[in-house]
């Protein structure tokens, strides 16, 4: 089979990441299990393991869609007939309710359901590029990790919750001087800002800490922070919102609205790293990812329609409580 990913974003990743590293790591486990796949994404984009053409802005997709190409995969709502048989992956939260297309697939279960739908593909990540973990490292702080700038993400409620429990945070995706949404000055010593880190300096960091603190203030579409984070042994504390109940197996972590019982969970935790790194390697593999997506490549070239009805977002997920 001849799969095309088609994505806004250039790869490869070389930071933070995102969408860009779960469809380079998704194309790699397609080609590993005996499929061809290339890539169409912006210029500049490059591939050691598949062709990569370049989207051509103003070009119709079905003229920039090579003839012998089986399946297309977009990784947002392409606009225009496609004259091919694709599906699509919704990575955020649907704006507007606005209808999506019939052949949309979500990243979590929660995700699907909110959306009217039950058709979905958990992400999953190549470990193996993530290195080895040495379990024998003092962990004397926590992390958030994640876009810090978006209020959704709470870093706000992280910084909370590390000074309840009386451990130092280190903050991976911001910085100590936020102007992007609003003026935002955080002065605790016992907080340290690290920027939008990527690579071996945020494995580094992963490798050093005890635990996520993730209190988002939304239903977050899947959590590809949480899953990095267990793979380091690291247990998760976040709110029960969106994907994360899905994650955050019992054992490896606490679920809560409240500083004050996220900080106590965090305190006292006293489980087994090896038990986080050992979910998400059983459950959020780049090879079960591949082979999610393969089940629906099958799916839409038989002729079937994934979603009976457009998927839509029923309600707001943001603004959700916070304690």
């Amino acid at each position: 089979m001849h799969i095309l990913l088609v994505n806004h974003a250039p790869i490869p990743v070389f930071a933070y990441g995102g969408t860009e590293r779960v469809i380079w790591d998704l194309g790699r486990a397609l080609v590993q299990a005996g499929h061809r796949v290339s890539y169409l994404v912006p210029e500049g984009s490059h591939c050691d393991f598949s062709q990569v053409w370049p989207i051509r802005a103003g070009t119709p997709w079905a003229a920039q869609i090579p003839a012998d190409v089986d399946v297309v995969h977009f990784q947002f709502q392409p606009e225009g007939e496609i004259g091919r048989p694709c599906l699509v992956t919704e990575h955020g939260n649907g704006s507007g309710g606005q209808p999506l297309l019939h052949n949309t697939v979500f990243v979590s279960r929660n995700h699907a359901e909110r959306h009217g739908s039950a058709q979905f593909v958990h992400n999953g990540l190549d470990w193996s590029g993530y290195g080895p973990v040495d379990f024998s490292l003092a962990r004397p702080r926590c992390h958030f990790l994640g876009k810090a700038a978006w209020r959704v993400k709470n870093v706000k409620g992280a910084i909370q919750v590390a000074r309840r429990a009386g451990i130092d945070l280190d903050v991976l995706g911001g910085t100590r001087l936020n102007l992007r949404r609003g003026f935002r000055l955080t002065l605790s010593p016992h907080v340290h800002f690290h920027g939008m880190v990527g690579g071996a300096q945020k494995f580094e960091r992963l490798n050093a800490s005890r635990g996520l603190v993730l209190p988002v203030r939304w239903h977050e579409p899947f959590g590809l922070a949480v899953i990095e984070s267990l793979y380091f042994g690291c247990p998760v504390f976040a709110t029960p919102y969106g994907a994360l109940p899905e994650l955050v197996d019992p054992g490896c972590g606490h679920l809560a609205a409240s500083a004050a019982e996220l900080a106590e969970a965090l305190r006292g935790w006293r489980g087994d790293p090896r038990a986080c790194q050992a979910q998400v390697l059983e459950r959020f593999s780049a090879a079960a990812m591949a082979r999610g997506y393969l089940a629906c490549y099958e799916r839409v070239l038989a002729g079937e329609v994934l979603n009976a009805e457009p998927p839509r977002l029923q309600a707001s997920p943001f603004d959700l409580p916070w304690a």
